[in-house]
């Protein structure tokens, strides 16, 4: 928007830095696809026939196929590979942030005093962060999402977003749709005449997939709500110079401030794998409160639930993520019955949605289409090259 500097131009990397950026997306790339190829053909030739003679049987848990593995070296060294990429997705970025956070936060406060977009920032410090984010660098980011290092600070804010560029830099299907663009589609394909009046995200971090659904609806009145002020300052920044009005709110989202009724539409995206079972449940219980009659809430994650793949997918997702990127309740996650967390929290179970998604952009508007409507689902799409959605109707 006019006159409100874009606080992501603010980091600006030098040469060698944005090397250092493709690079690592380079690496990571290579490690999840190449490398992990290498990993299953050691388990196919070693590891899985050497459990069934043990046990008389095929492997029938992730966790059965890690005992089995966890001393194989090309598994020991592709979780090496895998943690050091991870950790140098950070690094990468971190020095062209630290340099400029005066300049960052001077941005973000103009920003928030001339709010052109009308939008607002609600900052609570009485809000207790949770423990799943202090007690863990979550995705092994230094200093996770919360901390702050000095005055209105939006280092980590910056961190998350110019992180996960590099972090999913080497997915072309990061890059061209994302999963607020596809569930956008999705959508107003199945659903043409749904238009939300008013929409709240949670877990926004810094508004990424909110945006995209915001384009899709731009009539409705955007609320966003976070744990994290460093992320919300900066999402509020983004928000003011690419012309997005959303009300921001530092809150816990088992516990939102939001009267009864209030939504039409309630979303999340990589949030659902990062909380506890517990907390999960109080969240669909918070939505069900928020959400008017006839409302939806919608949820992506990148793994689908454990029934849905096969127990080679669930040890390579929930190993990697349980016990080496300090996501520890991934696997709990997925082995739940979501149906039952929403039935439970008051939605009707003939209500429930569950589906894979092919990211939109990445295949043909009419491929994506026939997904969407159930009628043609590619063998890529069903075998998990797809985005997990999840949700119910109020």
């Amino acid at each position: 928007m006019d006159n409100v500097p874009n606080i992501d131009d603010v980091v600006q990397p030098t040469h060698d830095e944005h090397s250092r950026q493709r690079f690592v997306s380079v690496l990571r790339k290579h490690v999840l696809t190449e490398f992990a190829a290498d990993v299953r053909t050691v388990y196919d030739k070693r590891a899985a026939p050497r459990f069934t003679r043990k046990h008389g049987r095929a492997p029938k848990t992730g966790l059965e196929i890690r005992k089995e593995m966890k001393d194989e070296p090309a598994f020991q060294e592709w979780i090496a590979l895998m943690q050091q990429a991870q950790y140098m997705t950070w690094w990468s970025v971190q020095p062209a942030i630290e340099r400029r956070i005066p300049e960052l936060v001077q941005v973000a406060r103009a920003a928030a005093a001339a709010n052109p977009t009308g939008g607002s920032l609600r900052l609570d410090p009485s809000v207790e962060i949770p423990k799943t984010v202090t007690e863990l660098d979550v995705h092994l980011m230094p200093g996770c999402f919360h901390t702050e290092h000095v005055t209105d600070d939006v280092a980590q804010g910056a961190l998350y977003h110019f992180g996960t560029q590099v972090f999913s830099g080497g997915l072309s299907h990061r890059l061209r749709g994302g999963w607020g663009a596809t569930t956008a589609q999705f959508l107003k394909i199945r659903y043409p005449h749904f238009r939300p009046a008013k929409y709240l995200d949670l877990g926004c971090t810094v508004g990424r997939e909110m945006f995209s659904i915001m384009d899709a609806f731009p009539a409705a009145e955007t609320f966003a709500v976070d744990v994290a002020a460093p992320a919300l300052r900066y999402a509020h920044a983004r928000a003011q110079a690419l012309g997005k009005t959303v009300h921001f709110s530092q809150q816990n989202a088992e516990r939102l401030d939001f009267p009864d009724n209030s939504f039409d539409l309630v979303t999340t995206s990589f949030f659902y794998h990062e909380i506890s079972v517990q907390s999960g449940r109080k969240i669909a219980k918070e939505a069900f409160r928020v959400l008017k009659p006839g409302g939806l809430m919608i949820n992506q994650e990148m793994m689908p639930v454990a029934a849905a793949k096969d127990p080679y997918y669930d040890f390579t997702a929930d190993t990697w993520n349980e016990f080496y990127n300090n996501e520890p309740f991934v696997g709990a996650f997925r082995r739940q019955n979501l149906r039952k967390v929403f039935t439970d929290a008051g939605f009707k179970a003939a209500n429930y949605l569950e589906i894979k998604l092919p990211n939109y952009g990445t295949w043909p508007d009419a491929v994506f289409a026939a997904c969407v409507r159930g009628e043609a689902v590619p063998p890529e799409v069903e075998n998990g090259q797809a985005w997990f959605s999840f949700g119910a109707w109020k």
